[in-house]
């Protein structure tokens, strides 16, 4: 769920030293800022290896690169959890060694068994967060906390906002929620309403454009938009990060419901270095990493030895039953037909 400006492309060998191997290397494909510096360094040293991280903004984005000769460039990808199965019925994902991953002893019981891998085969839970609404607290100081700040013309007739790209469920998945039909709905009839709704959002003269979840903030900040789409630990990163920069910016989970995104760790079908792969995902499930990760991106942990080693606020919210919880829903797991309708759908919607 963490996409970001700077994206890098490939990654080059600094120095006059002798080039590494190819079995001297891991190759990550992740969302960027999403991984702790020292725990990747930790890991280089513990392994006498070099990590090569690759990033994407979507997970349209990951698919795509793999599908297109990616699962064999990748040693392990970080997708969302309801993108696991699109990657498994497309052969894109190797099953997983349990005799090599020692770690899901450590996880919370709301994250073991999930929906979109029920046998634990394909996928390790890494990181969560939430998908809400970041806004301009001087233009918007007492705003409703709900989807109608984007989707009503008459509560906001004429601030600039944006909308995130990527993927249709998610998109669609917002005005199904403001519509009432859930953010998790599923079936022609309701992503015909929503994307309709979307088609006429598309019109609004206020209306800026699509954004991936990073560039909504910095978009906010700078006063292209006012009200924007993003994720949890995005705006928490930076406002740690740059107090003042992102001072006049808040966020709020929408009463009528949103998504709760889970990002996991898989090897692709034909990783250079399975191995090695296997070993990475382990050390990012010993409770100590998956601490400094969760603290480092300001994204929740599923790893419920690593709360006593969190920031008292973060494993709060990492429990999975705070305030928000029952407003939160994972994103359902579409294929076949439907997922072509909603495919075929959102072109419509892009194409007008």
């Amino acid at each position: 769920m963490r996409p970001f400006l700077a994206v890098m492309v490939g990654a080059c060998l600094l120095g006059t030293g002798t080039m590494a191997s190819a079995a001297d290397k891991l190759y990550l494909f992740n969302w960027t800022e999403y991984m702790d510096p020292e725990v990747v360094a930790d890991f280089e040293e513990a392994h006498d290896v070099e990590v090569v991280q690759n990033y994407f903004t979507s997970n349209a984005e990951m698919f795509s690169k793999l599908s297109a000769g990616g699962d064999a460039q990748y040693d392990v990808v970080v997708p969302t959890d309801y993108f696991v199965p699109r990657l498994i019925e497309a052969g894109l994902v190797q099953p997983l060694d349990p005799a090599l991953l020692q770690g899901r002893e450590h996880l919370m019981e709301a994250f073991r068994h999930p929906s979109y891998d029920p046998e634990e085969r394909y996928s390790v839970p890494y990181l969560w967060g939430v998908t809400g609404i970041v806004y301009n607290t001087e233009r918007f100081p007492d705003p409703p906390t709900s989807w109608r700040l984007l989707f009503d013309p008459e509560v906001n007739p004429d601030q600039p906002f944006a909308l995130l790209g990527g993927d249709p469920q998610v998109a669609l998945g917002m005005a199904c929620a403001y519509q009432g039909a859930g953010f998790d709905c599923v079936g022609q009839q309701p992503w015909i309403e929503a994307a309709r709704l979307v088609s006429e959002t598309l019109d609004r003269p206020n209306f800026t454009g699509f954004v991936d979840s990073t560039a909504a903030i910095e978009q906010v900040v700078r006063g292209v938009s006012q009200v924007a789409v993003t994720y949890s630990g995005d705006v928490e990163y930076r406002k740690a990060d740059s107090p003042e920069t992102y001072e006049h910016l808040d966020f709020f989970v929408p009463e009528e419901g949103s998504q709760l995104g889970v990002d996991t760790l898989v090897i692709p079908a034909r990783a250079p270095h399975p191995e090695l792969a296997h070993a990475f995902i382990d050390f990012l499930m010993q409770p100590e990493n998956a601490a400094r990760s969760a603290t480092y991106a300001y994204y929740r942990t599923p790893n419920e030895a690593a709360l006593e080693r969190l920031p008292p606020a973060l494993a709060e919210t990492s429990r999975l039953d705070g305030e928000h919880r029952d407003r939160l829903v994972t994103t359902p797991l579409i294929e076949g037909e439907r997922l072509q309708m909603l495919q075929q759908l959102w072109s419509e919607v892009r194409s007008r």
